[in-house]
C-alpha cells in the first residue's frame, strides 16, 4: 500500500483570501476552545464555591489539569506523525472531549461545613476527576494536530502564513469569548451543570464541523503510511492498540487529578505528581531534542531547531504570566472588583439568557452555506456578503451580552478573548503592511514585545489592589479591562507568530512533535502560574470575614512580581533577538 498523498490546494479554493480549510480548522478549534475555556472559566470558582476547596488546593488542581492538558499533546503529536495522521487523531480526541465535558455536567451535592469540617460529595468529585482526565487525553490528540493542519494548507514562505495563523488564532479566541459569556454566565447564574453541559454540546458541534469539512483539507490530514495502522502489534491492529492504550491511560490521569486536588503524594510540599510527570516528559523531550539536532540535522536545520526551542521558552514565560487570568485574576475580580462595565444598562430583573448562544450556531452554519455557494460559483460575491453579514450580526449580539448581562468573575474572562478577536485583524493587517515595506519585525523581536506587554498588564491590577487596600471599597472593573487590553496586545505579538514558527522552523518529519513541545511549554506555564498564584491564596475560616487590607496587599505583591518577571525576561529576549534571527536562516 502506498502512502496517502495530499493534493495541492486548488486555485479557486480560497475564501476571503485564505484556503477554505483554514476556516474548517477555525470553526473546529472555535468549538473545542469554547468547550475547554467554558469549563476552565468555571473550574476554580466551582471548586471553591460549590465543593468548598481552599484557594491553595483549588489552584493546585487547576494547575495540574491545565498542565497535563498541554503536556499530553507531545504524545498525541508523536502518534499522529508516526501512524495515525491528523484526521484520525483529531476525531478520536474530539470523542474523548465530548465524553469528558458531558461528565463535568454531573455536579452532585454541594459541600457543607459541619462543625468546622467540610463534607463533600466524594462520588461527584470522582466523576469530576475522571471527566478532567478524559478532557486531558482528548486535547492531547486534538490540539497539536489542528494547528499543524493550518500550516500545511499554505505553501512554504507563503506571505499569508502569519496572517492565516492570526485568523486561526481569532477562531481560538472567538471560542474562548463565547465560552465565558455563555458557559461562565450559565454556570454561576443558572447552575454549574448548565455551564459545563453547554461546553460538552459545543464540542459535539465542533467535531461535526471537522468531519464535514474534510474535503477542504485536501488530504493534508491523512496518515502518511496507512498500511502501518493495520499492522498487528501483540495480536492487535496498531490503530486499535493506540486507542485502547489512550483510554486505559485515562484512569491514571484521573488519579493524578485526585492527588492534586487532595494534596496527596506531594513532593516537597509544592511538587505534585502531575508536575513530576511533566518534568519527566520534559526531560525525555530535551534528551530527544539533543540527540536529534546533534545526529540527524545538518547545521542549518540544527540552528533553526535551536532558535525554535528558544522561542518556545519565551512562550513558556509569557503564558506563566498569562495564566494568572484564570487563577489570581479570577479570585481578585470575584473579591475586590465591581463586575459590570456599564451598570446603568444591566438587566436587573429575572435571569436573562446570553444571545450569543445564537451566534455560536450562526457562525459555522453561515460558513457551511457560504463555502458551498463559493464551490458552485467562485466568482460570486454572495458568499462573502452572507458571511460578513452574519459576522456583523454576531457582533451586535455580542455587544448586547457584554453590556446588559450581569457579569460574574467567571464570565468576565471574556475580556481577554474579546480583545484578541478585535486585535487579530488589526495585527494581521499590521504585519502585512510592515512586510510590504520591509519593516516586519523578526519573530524573536515580536516575541520580546509580547513579554513587555505581558509584564505591563499587571500594573493596572497592582494599582487596583493598592486602591482597595487604602479605601476598603471594591475597585472599578475598568482596571481589569485595561489589564486585559495590554495583555492581549502582547499575546498577538507572541502567540500566533510562535505557532507559525513551529510549522516553518521544525524539521518537516517532526513538526507535530515540535508543536507538542510548544504545548509542553504551555503545560509548565499552567503549573508555574498556579504556584505563583498561591502567593495570593486567601482562605477565610468559617464564620470570619476576609481581611481586605491583608488580602489586597497579597494581590499587589503578586502583581508587581509578575510585572518584573515579564519585563526582565523581555530585556534578555531583545538582546538575544539578532542572534536568533541569524539562526533562522531567512525564515520570516
Amino acid at each position: 500500500m502506498t502512502a496517502s498523498i495530499a493534493s495541492p490546494i486548488p486555485a479557486g479554493g480560497d475564501f476571503l483570501g485564505h484556503p477554505k480549510g483554514v476556516y474548517v480548522c477555525f470553526f473546529t478549534e472555535m468549538w473545542e476552545r469554547f468547550s475547554f475555556y467554558g469549563m476552565k472559566a468555571l473550574l476554580l470558582l466551582y471548586l471553591t464555591k460549590y465543593h468548598l476547596f481552599g484557594d491553595g488546593p483549588g489552584l493546585d488542581l487547576l494547575g495540574a489539569y491545565g498542565g497535563l492538558v498541554y503536556c499530553i499533546p507531545v504524545i498525541g503529536g508523536v502518534l499522529a506523525d508516526r501512524w495515525l495522521g491528523m484526521r484520525k487523531a483529531v476525531v478520536f480526541g474530539g470523542i474523548l472531549l465530548c465524553l469528558g465535558h458531558l461528565g463535568m455536567a454531573f455536579e452532585g451535592h454541594a459541600a457543607v461545613n459541619v462543625g468546622g469540617q467540610v463534607v463533600r460529595d466524594e462520588g461527584a468529585l470522582r466523576i469530576t476527576y475522571l471527566s478532567l482526565a478524559l478532557i486531558i487525553m482528548g486535547v492531547g490528540f486534538l490540539k497539536p494536530n489542528i494547528s499543524t493542519i493550518v500550516g500545511k494548507l499554505y505553501a512554504d514562505n507563503d506571505p499569508r502564513r502569519d496572517s492565516g495563523f492570526s485568523l486561526f488564532y481569532a477562531g481560538i479566541n472567538l471560542g474562548a469569548l463565547f465560552a465565558s459569556l455563555v458557559c461562565g454566565f450559565l454556570g454561576e447564574v443558572y447552575g454549574w451543570k448548565y455551564g459545563f453541559g453547554a461546553a460538552g454540546i459545543g464540542m459535539l458541534v465542533g467535531l461535526g464541523m471537522f468531519l464535514w469539512g474534510q474535503k477542504y483539507l485536501h488530504g493534508h490530514a491523512e496518515p502518511s503510511a496507512p498500511h502501518t495502522l493495520r499492522e498487528r502489534v501483540a495480536g492487535v491492529p496498531r490503530e486499535w492498540l493506540i486507542y485502547a492504550l489512550a483510554i486505559a491511560g485515562v484512569l491514571p490521569v484521573a488519579w493524578l487529578m485526585w492527588a492534586a486536588g487532595s494534596g496527596a503524594f506531594a513532593l516537597g510540599g509544592e511538587v505534585s505528581l502531575a508536575l513530576m510527570l511533566m518534568i519527566v516528559v520534559l526531560g525525555v523531550v530535551l534528551l530527544w531534542f539533543a540527540w536529534f539536532t546533534g545526529t540527524r540535522c545538518p547545521p542549518v536545520q540544527r540552528q533553526q531547531m535551536i532558535a525554535l526551542m528558544v522561542l518556545i521558552f519565551m512562550a513558556l514565560v509569557f503564558f506563566t504570566l498569562y495564566e494568572q487570568t484564570y487563577g489570581s485574576w479570577v479570585t481578585f475580580t470575584d473579591r475586590m472588583l465591581t463586575k459590570d462595565v456599564a451598570p446603568s444598562l444591566v438587566i436587573t430583573g429575572g435571569t436573562p439568557l446570553p444571545w450569543s448562544i445564537a451566534s455560536l450556531l450562526l457562525a459555522p452554519l453561515s460558513f457551511v452555506v457560504a463555502a458551498r455557494m463559493s464551490d458552485r460559483d467562485a466568482a460570486s460575491n454572495a458568499p462573502r456578503t452572507l458571511f460578513i453579514a452574519v459576522v456583523a450580526l454576531m457582533l451586535v449580539l455580542l455587544v448586547r451580552d457584554c453590556v446588559v448581562l450581569p457579569q460574574t468573575a467567571g464570565s468576565l474572562t471574556y475580556l481577554g478573548a474579546l480583545f484578541l478577536v478585535l486585535l487579530a485583524p488589526i495585527f494581521a493587517a499590521l504585519w502585512a503592511w510592515l512586510d510590504r515595506r520591509g519593516l516586519d519585525p523578526s519573530k524573536p523581536v515580536k516575541s520580546a514585545w509580547g513579554l513587555v506587554f505581558a509584564g505591563l498588564s499587571f500594573i493596572p491590577l497592582a494599582w487596583a489592589a493598592q486602591q482597595v487596600g487604602m479605601t476598603g471599597q471594591m475597585a472599578s472593573v475598568w482596571w481589569l479591562v485595561l489589564a486585559y487590553l495590554v495583555l492581549e496586545i502582547g499575546e498577538m505579538c507572541l502567540s500566533p507568530v510562535g505557532l507559525s514558527a513551529v510549522t516553518q522552523l521544525a524539521v518537516p518529519r517532526v513538526v507535530s512533535l515540535m508543536m507538542g513541545t510548544w504545548f509542553l511549554a504551555t503545560a509548565f506555564s499552567e503549573t508555574l502560574a498556579a504556584l505563583f498564584g498561591k502567593l495570593a491564596a486567601i482562605d477565610v475560616p468559617e464564620g470570619e470575614v476576609m481581611d481586605i487590607a491583608a488580602a489586597s496587599a497579597k494581590y499587589a505583591h503578586l502583581f508587581w512580581l509578575m510585572m518584573w518577571i515579564g519585563l526582565g525576561c523581555a530585556v534578555v529576549a531583545f538582546i538575544a533577538a539578532p542572534l536568533l534571527r541569524r539562526m533562522m536562516h531567512g525564515v520570516k
